[in-house]
């Protein structure tokens, strides 16, 4: 096991990321900007170095500085949590010619994969279904002429993209010029490539994705299925692990494409497979994202395997201690992303926080944040201030759950879209689960927005919807989650003596 790991990251990844080595034993070595002195990231690492200045190409995205400092301070491996560095076959490689272990996968497979053209390519040699659309780059001059030939609607795609930037729809030829010049430039401020590729748009789909985990012996297993379809601007903003939209053929054809795309490439480490779910049931991959997902929390509550530590354990070289069939699924978990934003208009709301209140966590909330009173939100990082999960034995439960949690989570000096969080949760496309991607947009253009939006009806619809939360919360049976428990497969493996030791993984997320 490694003795000491540098978290190339701020925010709530690089706590989250900190817990688990403290649990394991692991020095922690943080890095951050003049922005994040005071970042609870900062306080919590056993070492922390200053980067650079508040910009991101200053700091966080500075490769040279950043493998200086691990050398300096002398770590095993460094963990890129997501965003920044974390897709970057430049930084791998950087970390393999300094001796330093890059936990994620090879350069080589991030270097193949980093171009989502290509990827789609990749995809369909290994005989994985994708949307109609270009196989190569789309220039200017025949733009036109290749997206008559896909079809509209369609997406207009940053090959480099992600995060939903460079990312938009294109409905009719009239609005195909302007679009792409839009996203040209957005990829090329915030990717450094202006590469794009066109896509079939897929109306009313459902976007589906699949938890995978390889390590360096070829083994390769997953762990089930998450709904991201709740979007805005191509944002996920909640999660639900797992899906109550498909059927067990459908999940079993999502998980086996999966593998089939993981193992191909030679992938190694935690990654998720992106795919498409449309009405009638047919499936297309989307992207493989090569990193820790944001939302890999509620796969960790449903399942009882702390996945940031198996990162760990397979970047050590070391085998799967355990076969898929240890690998259970027990309730619900549901995410909301609580970002800094104005909950009408969704702009940022950068600032000082002023106070804060989180709920508490227990066997059924969990808070992977990083929100610290009297710090600033800073307008140079992304608005993710924290991530509420809560877990119940059903999907019902899980919601209901959470929506009591939100009413007890606030932050004061800066705006935050808990409102809206609350809004979608107790419109009736969620709670009946026959939502798609298109939700978010729906409830915008729905009859309570603008001057509506904080109307008594809706206020009072909310107030209802906790209350009721709040009542069942108190007075359900707990002995299913304790049951669910008792069937930990850390457990069951433990039991049977398939770990050893000085695996040292233990149940739960801290």
């Amino acid at each position: 096991m490694f003795k000491k790991i540098l978290i190339a990251n701020r925010g709530e990844i690089a706590c989250r990321v900190i817990r688990t080595c403290k649990k394991l034993g692991i020095s922690s070595v943080g890095i951050y900007s003049e922005a994040d002195a005071e970042a609870m990231h900062v306080q919590m690492a056993d070492e922390s170095y200053l980067i650079g200045r508040a910009p991101p190409s200053e700091s966080y995205l500075n490769i040279v500085k950043i493998i200086e400092i691990a050398l300096f301070a002398q770590v095993d491996a460094i963990h890129p949590g997501y965003g920044f560095l974390s897709e970057n076959a430049a930084f791998a490689v950087a970390c393999r010619e300094n001796s330093i272990k890059f936990i994620g996968p090879t350069p080589e497979v991030l270097e193949k994969l980093k171009d989502k053209v290509v990827a789609r390519q990749i995809a369909k040699k290994a005989g994985v279904p994708v949307l109609p659309g270009t196989n190569t780059a789309v220039g200017d001059k025949s733009a036109l002429k290749r997206a008559m030939k896909v079809g509209f609607p369609l997406m207009v795609k940053a090959a480099a993209g992600g995060g939903g930037i460079g990312m938009e729809i294109v409905k009719s030829p009239q609005e195909l010029a302007n679009t792409i010049q839009r996203a040209r430039s957005q990829a090329a401020s915030s990717f450094g490539s202006t590469r794009l590729y066109f896509e079939r748009y897929l109306e009313h789909a459902s976007h589906i994705e699949v938890q995978i985990l390889a390590d360096e012996k070829n083994n390769t297993v997953h762990f089930f299925e998450r709904d991201c379809s709740v979007q805005r601007r191509n944002q996920k903003i909640i999660e639900v692990a797992p899906t109550v939209k498909i059927k067990s053929k459908q999940r079993k054809t999502l998980i086996k494409n999966a593998l089939k795309l993981a193992k191909h490439v030679g992938y190694t480490n935690l990654g998720t497979v992106e795919f498409l779910v449309s009405t009638e049931g047919d499936i297309y991959f989307l992207e493989l994202n090569k990193r820790i997902q944001v939302e890999h929390g509620i796969t960790e509550m449903i399942t009882g395997f702390d996945l940031v530590e198996l990162q760990i354990w397979i970047a050590t070289g070391e085998r799967l201690p355990f076969k898929q069939k240890a690998i259970h699924q027990r309730g619900f978990a549901i995410e909301v992303r609580i970002n800094a934003e104005d909950p009408e208009t969704f702009l940022p709301s950068p600032g000082i926080i002023s106070s804060a209140h989180q709920p508490k966590e227990n066997h059924k909330v969990r808070i992977d944040g990083s929100i610290v009173q009297g710090n600033e939100v800073s307008p140079f990082y992304d608005s993710l201030l924290a991530k509420l999960m809560c877990w119940g034995d059903t999907r019902e439960e899980a919601r209901l759950e959470l929506l009591k949690a939100l009413g007890k989570f606030t932050v004061k000096g800066i705006e935050t879209n808990i409102p809206f969080l609350k809004r979608v949760l107790v419109s009736s496309e969620f709670v009946e689960g026959i939502y798609d991607t298109g939700l978010v947009q729906n409830i915008i253009a729905g009859p309570s927005e603008s001057s509506s939006y904080h109307s008594d009806k809706r206020e009072k619809e909310i107030a209802a919807a906790t209350a009721v939360a709040v009542l069942t919360a108190q007075n359900g049976n707990q002995s299913r989650y304790h049951e669910f428990s008792a069937l930990n497969p850390w457990k069951i493996l433990a039991r049977s003596q398939q770990l050893s030791d000085r695996v040292g993984l233990r149940r739960g997320w801290r």
